[in-house]
């Protein structure tokens, strides 16, 4: 299964950090955030990722591109322009990058990546959060009721789409909550059938798309009451940073 993790946009909210970087490479710990993600990920055999950029898409070009070599032992062989690696330790990762555009909104992003999806259930989240859910079991949630989509359901923070469910059924979808309840976490796990509820470069996935999945039972919730967290604004950072330099990161699971 493959991972789609949303990379394209500005991050206006941690401008002190997105003026020069994109926010998925915003460091945590020495690491991008991306970074990170991935590997949880990755400890559950999610080694396939498809990253949909825009803002500054350079820059996450070149770190993959850059990445295995910076990673190993290398012997350089200046007078023959030759480079032997000695040692190796990158992760067994493939990763597709597809330029988006800078103005195209989430839903747009997706649609655009229908091609290299193909015809499978893929799991989709944003650049910007670490979990330590465990990503096996939301998608074997996900096989087993057969609907489209399903959604993780974490405790409230105010700026994220809340969700209202029963029985496991996501029975509405808002997107900006007034008051407290369980809220979007974004590690979504969904199915081919959700392309057809995109329609072009404006959508926003979070909006239209995910309201007429509920409104038509095809969106179910996992809850997750575990560590959940998004890197929406420098404060955000220097809480994940000092989690990470405490060795008190409930994310890393690796």
């Amino acid at each position: 299964m493959k991972a789609v993790i949303l990379s394209g946009g500005y991050g206006t909210r941690l401008m002190e950090e997105t003026e020069a970087r994109p926010k998925p490479m915003v460091e945590i710990g020495g690491r991008p955030i991306l970074w990170h993600i991935m590997k949880i990920y990755s400890v559950y055999g999610v080694n396939e990722f498809v990253v949909p950029l825009g803002y500054k898409a350079d820059m996450i070009k070149r770190y993959f591109i850059e990445y295995y070599s910076n990673l190993s032992d290398i012997e350089v062989d200046v007078e023959n322009n030759s480079v032997k690696t000695l040692k190796k330790s990158a992760e067994p990762w493939k990763i597709t990058l597809v330029d988006t555009g800078l103005e195209t909104m989430t839903g747009g992003r997706l649609l655009r990546l229908k091609d290299y999806l193909r015809d499978e259930d893929f799991c989709l989240t944003y650049g910007d959060g670490v979990t330590d859910l465990n990503i096996k079991d939301t998608i074997q949630f996900h096989k087993s009721h057969g609907k489209i989509s399903t959604v993780t359901a974490v405790s409230p923070l105010a700026r994220f789409g809340s969700l209202n469910i029963n029985d496991g059924q996501v029975v509405e979808f808002h997107e900006k909550p007034e008051g407290k309840g369980l809220v979007n976490g974004g590690f979504f796990v969904l199915s081919p059938g959700v392309f057809d509820y995109l329609e072009d470069d404006t959508t926003i996935f979070e909006r239209r798309p995910l309201e007429r999945l509920a409104d038509n039972k095809q969106l179910m919730a996992i809850t997750h009451e575990g560590f959940w967290y998004s890197m929406d604004t420098l404060r955000d950072k220097r809480y994940l940073d000092h989690l990470w330099s405490s060795n008190k990161a409930p994310w890393k699971i690796w």
